[in-house]
């Protein structure tokens, strides 16, 4: 198994994966954890990183 070296996709498939569970499950404390997940992925991406 390989993993990528873009720490924005790499944080974005953290992200989708946590968000997933959240929706599952139905945790809703983790709604700030997520959404500054959620930035730094978005920053990472467009950074290209």
């Amino acid at each position: 198994m390989r993993f990528t070296k873009n720490i924005g996709m790499l944080l974005l498939a953290i992200f989708l994966i946590a968000w997933g569970l959240v929706q599952l499950l139905g945790i809703g404390g983790l709604g700030a954890i997520l959404a500054i997940l959620a930035i730094a992925a978005g920053i990472f991406i467009l950074l290209g990183r």
